[in-house]
């Protein structure tokens, strides 16, 4: 156990004041209702698993989990006595389709759903409870449980320090265990181009390389004089898609545009707006070099390149980033500057409003949906951008957007939903995993809701969900980002599934303390 979730749980659970007893069964996430029965069930070996011809791989995995739990199980299809027994039925919570009723009776263990996604749930919610009880002294209840949110995510940033194959398979698992569903997948940036892309070899070729790395913080302008470099084939991707389709989790991949873009500038330089070669900066921070959106060639080959992304990833939607955009090399640009004028447009943000929709047009021609960060709705978010580069009349951003609020002053995640977008709420400030916990702490980031005050319930059906961010500037090891990831994502996963009557921090924090699995 780290020193740091150590001061944490003691400062927690002995010098804050405590509530009454709970005398309710507690989980993370906590479910929605539990109705709890007098006696127990021991779940010993050998165990019968029956499971209808769907649900084969949630039957194949939870036997997998009981053998980690040093538990001997055997696969009965549609056996009708066996000890668990996973089913799907369309009367299951028939409106929440990753819902699911777990009964834990004197002779059996019961797992139904109207979906396979509902299913897999409730296993992950039986491994919880086998990991309290070192006994495997199961207490007899009844648990029905859906999510307060349909998105409930993780983003890791890899565009500055490569992971592997092997760490997001690991994410994945953690995840999978916490209910959440989907896995925002940060792939390109100005440090790093980590997806191949077989029509632009160059784009991993040198895309994927940079000589040193910024480190300490941002504008130290202190280098640690080291090779970085790293990228995902197709085949890889695709296999790390099917180990995250099992568990029941969408990958939301992420492909900068029109910002950070140096990774790709320094592989053809034409797509820049400059048309200028440079090299995969290694400094950190937000960079002037941006694609040059007024040459088709250059949007042309962006499309090409999500073409790829769209064959490779199943995801109905496509983040495309749009944030941090520096807007020096568009106005110093005399191509840049006509076609504005051809199209009327006034600003640096009405051409990247009119970038944006393009794209999300094109993309949803293709069946997909756009989503980015909320730079994409014009406002002015940063103190390097001016109102009058960033005043917004004659372009108005898609409707089907997906806005990911994360900066701005707070108000504009509700304007963003009164103008009737969906939203998925990912305010720094509170939901920023490379942030400190003293700039975090844990009971900070438990009690964020995503949700504004003052919305009407029509409203509110815009928040999809929420969504925790693993930067990676300053990330470079697994032991660095670990030590940040947990056991925070813990407390984004229960304010993404859990309904707000039924968390309670302290509950949390004894949870936590029990299950290893969740440290």
């Amino acid at each position: 156990m780290r020193i740091t979730y150590i001061i944490l749980l003691i400062a927690n659970i002995f010098l804050l004041p405590m509530k009454a007893a709970d005398n309710t069964i507690r989980l993370i996430p906590q479910p929605a209702e539990v109705q709890m029965r007098s006696g127990t069930f021991r779940l010993d070996s050998p165990i019968s698993i029956s499971y209808s011809q769907e649900l084969n791989k949630e039957a194949s995995l939870l036997k997998d989990y009981l053998d980690e739990s040093k538990l001997i199980a055997e696969l009965y299809p549609n056996k009708t006595d066996a000890i668990i027994q996973l089913k799907i039925s369309e009367t299951v919570l028939p409106n929440h389709k990753e819902g699911y009723i777990l009964q834990i009776s004197n002779r059996s263990i019961q797992i139904e759903s109207s979906s396979a996604t509902g299913v897999f749930y409730g296993i992950q919610t039986l491994r919880q409870l086998i990991e309290k009880d070192p006994n495997r002294a199961l207490p007899q209840l009844i648990i029905t449980d859906y999510p307060a949110f349909s998105w409930r995510a993780f983003m890791l940033d890899e565009a500055r320090y490569f992971k592997g194959k092997e760490v997001v398979c690991r994410l994945l698992d953690q995840m999978a265990y916490l209910k959440m569903n989907t896995f925002h997948w940060h792939l390109t940036d100005d440090q790093g181009w980590r997806v191949e892309i077989k029509k632009f070899p160059k784009l991993t070729e040198i895309g994927s390389r940079r000589d040193s790395s910024e480190i300490n913080h941002f504008e130290s302008d202190v280098f640690d004089g080291k090779l970085h470099s790293g990228y995902y084939t197709q085949k890889e991707i695709k296999e790390i898609l099917l180990y995250a389709h099992e568990r029941h989790i969408n990958i939301v991949p992420e492909i900068e545009m029109p910002g950070h873009a140096s990774a790709a500038i320094a592989s053809y330089p034409w797509l820049g707006t400059d048309n200028t070669p440079i090299s995969v900066p290694g400094k950190f921070g937000v960079h002037y070099n941006v694609y040059n959106i007024a040459d088709v060639k250059v949007v042309n080959a962006l499309k090409d390149i999500l073409s790829e992304v769209i064959e490779l990833f199943p995801s109905p939607v496509i983040h495309i980033g749009g944030d941090e955009v520096k807007y020096n090399h568009w106005k110093a640009s005399p191509v840049v500057q006509d076609y504005m004028q051809k199209h009327a447009l006034q600003t640096p943000a009405e051409l990247q409003v009119h970038f944006t929709n393009d794209i999300s047009n094109w993309l949803s021609s293709k069946g997909k949906r756009m989503m980015g960060w909320n730079e994409i709705t014009g406002n002015k978010l940063h103190e390097y951008q001016s109102s009058t580069d960033t005043a917004v009349q004659n372009e108005t951003l898609a409707k089907n957007a997906i806005v990911h609020c994360w900066k701005g002053n707070y108000s504009l995640v509700k304007e963003a939903i009164e103008k009737g977008y969906d939203i998925v709420n990912a305010y720094h400030e509170y939901t920023y995993l490379d942030y400190s916990y003293k700039k975090i702490p844990l009971e900070k980031a438990y009690h964020f809701n995503p949700v504004p005050e003052g919305l009407t319930s029509e409203q509110r059906s815009h928040v999809l969900g929420i969504s925790c961010q693993m930067w990676g500037e300053f990330i470079p090891t697994v032991e660095s980002m670990n030590h940040l990831l947990f056991p925070r994502i813990a407390a984004y996963a229960e304010t993404g599934w859990s309904q707000e009557k039924n968390k309670n921090y302290q509950m949390f924090l004894k949870v936590l303390e029990n299950d290893k699995k969740l440290r």
